[in-house]
């Protein structure tokens, strides 16, 4: 696989795992950290990237600040252990180089603040040996498809991108996970019942989780909902239309758009 599949392969999984949008920053060799903030996947600038790090500059990535995602950061996992986890979680697991660990993407059941990754990575880095200084919540990754200049420029590459349909949950201790729930609990995207997002692994649960994701991150809510027809289509049949608009809408009303939703339904 060529550099830029990696690069491609790993900005899609963040893509379907809900991460729209990303800041993108290059360490020049002088030490001076060169930042593209809050851009969204189809405006990163991966040219500039690449030519920074022609020039010998680290390039790195990180879903953008100030908004909740649902996904955590892992520093410094062994492969077999990455691999594991990815075998049994929906995950990414990059490869830094062939001495280094990896890092790993770790998809969970809801959109979490950076508060809220912190606590999770703090959790989860004892239990996988990852590198316990990296669990600030907003620490930056290595985009796969560059150089890494810190290990005699081997080649950042994704090692495993795997989409099983199960994604972690958080474990908090009670009290502050009920008060995140009270917080952070959408009905079902299909309107069946009242699903939280913390528990709902089925397929539609993570469209519905996608699909807030996308919104929350300011996404054209039109592009979204042809991208979920297109999605569910092979799985709901002449229905996925209506499913699709269904899980827009609620996801524009989650968000505080209900007045998006109108524009969806007339264009659809």
């Amino acid at each position: 696989m060529k550099a830029q599949q990696h690069t491609q392969g790993m900005l899609s999984w963040w893509e379907l795992a809900g991460v729209g949008r990303v800041d993108l920053a290059a360490r020049r060799q002088c030490g001076t950290m060169i930042w593209h903030n809050d851009r969204g996947l189809g405006e990163l600038g991966l040219g500039w990237a690449r030519a920074e790090n022609v020039r010998g500059g680290e390039v790195y990535v990180r879903p953008a600040r100030g908004y909740p995602w649902p996904v955590v950061f892992l520093d410094d996992v062994t492969v077999p252990r990455a691999t594991r986890i990815a075998r049994k979680y929906d995950a990414l697991v990059v490869e830094t180089s062939p001495a280094g660990g990896c890092h790993v993407w770790l998809s969970c059941s809801w959109a979490l603040d950076e508060d809220a990754r912190h606590q999770a990575q703090r959790w989860l880095a004892p239990l996988v040996e990852a590198d316990p200084g990296s669990t600030s919540g907003e620490h930056l990754g290595r985009l796969a498809g560059f150089k890494n200049w810190k290990r005699n420029g081997s080649w950042v590459n994704v090692l495993e991108a795997s989409r099983r349909g199960r994604s972690w949950t958080p474990r908090w201790t009670e009290p502050d996970r009920q008060r995140r729930l009270a917080h952070l609990s959408p009905t079902h995207g299909d309107g069946a019942g009242e699903h939280t997002a913390c528990r709902d692994t089925s397929e539609s649960g993570r469209e519905w989780g996608w699909a807030c994701g996308l919104i929350e991150a300011g996404h054209d809510p039109q592009g979204v909902y042809e991208r979920l027809v297109e999605h569910a289509r092979p799985r709901r049949d002449k229905d996925a239309e209506r499913y699709a608009r269904r899980t827009v809408k609620r996801a524009l009303e989650r968000a505080g758009r209900a007045d998006h939703a109108k524009g969806v339904l007339l264009r659809s």
